[in-house]
């Protein structure tokens, strides 16, 4: 399973990528993506939206079931990837580069996330 170790991870199956200038991007991880199925739908937050740490933000379907996406940091939505609304399957071939969900401009520290070893360990992956 390719699980980057460059990007932090939630129990939830969200990613973070930091860019290390207060932003980072978030996405689905492998792990999710392959559970979900081929993804039909995605519904991005909108652009200016303030989040809270563990809210629901987005959310993606697949014939399988739909999933609510939780952001893992506080911050402002900054940028979505608009491309998924006419190929969500994007998701499932790239989710980790190509498949990212939104950008946050974070409104304090990264915390309580888990590293790409700890993800897996957690469900029950090789990285």
């Amino acid at each position: 399973m390719d699980l980057p170790s460059s990007l932090k991870y939630s129990e939830s199956h969200e990613w973070v990528a930091e860019h290390g200038d207060g932003t980072v991007s978030v996405g689905i991880t492998a792990v999710a993506a392959e559970q979900l199925g081929d993804l039909v739908y995605v519904e991005l937050p909108e652009v200016g939206r303030t989040l809270s740490r563990g809210e629901v933000c987005a959310v993606v379907e697949s014939s399988k079931a739909a999933s609510d996406i939780y952001s893992p940091a506080a911050g402002e939505v900054i940028g979505v990837n608009d491309a998924l609304v006419k190929n969500p399957q994007q998701v499932n071939s790239s989710p980790h580069a190509d498949g990212w969900l939104f950008k946050l401009r974070l409104a304090g520290p990264l915390e309580g996330l888990l590293s790409r070893d700890q993800y897996a360990k957690s469900n029950a992956v090789q990285p």
